[in-house]
């Protein structure tokens, strides 16, 4: 596999996870979810969302975080996680056109243990007082600032 992909760590959200499926089909990247997920992967909403480009994503499912790692590291990629504890804004991090972007649980991020094994953070800068921004939306933002820059 090669290619830039998006990684879901548990995603709790079935609309996000389908627009998210939905931008990976038409932006050309690949997918994959990190389980389990908080709802089944079959769920009428992620359909929804993702229309009829569900079929166009090349999407992979692990069953957990470490399964997930050792394909990642037996691939040689890079890990790149989204997070509001980051330092480096996203548009000034120098992507690869193979990076795994993580982005973690809407209710929860990732643990500190999948944080701190991340090869790099990245973090969209925000208005002082505001949490987060969607996922899907952050996911759009980031992949696409990484496809800008590899080309």
């Amino acid at each position: 596999m090669t290619g830039l992909r998006i990684a879901l760590y548990q995603p709790d959200i079935p609309g996000n996870t389908g627009t998210i499926l939905r931008l990976a089909a038409c932006l050309g990247l690949g997918v994959d979810i990190i389980e389990p997920a908080g709802f089944d992967i079959s769920d009428r909403n992620l359909k929804r969302a993702g229309m009829d480009y569900l079929a166009s994503v090349s999407l992979a499912r692990h069953v957990n975080f470490e399964r997930f790692e050792e394909w990642r590291r037996a691939s040689g990629r890079r890990l790149v996680l989204a997070s509001t504890k980051a330092a480096e804004r996203y548009t000034d991090f120098a992507y690869r056109p193979d990076d795994i972007l993580l982005f973690g649980r809407e209710s929860a991020g990732v643990p500190e243990t999948v944080h701190d094994g991340a090869d790099a953070r990245v973090i969209i800068p925000m208005v002082e007082g505001q949490r987060s921004i969607n996922v899907a939306m952050s996911a759009a933002m980031i992949a696409g600032e990484a496809l800008r820059q590899t080309g």
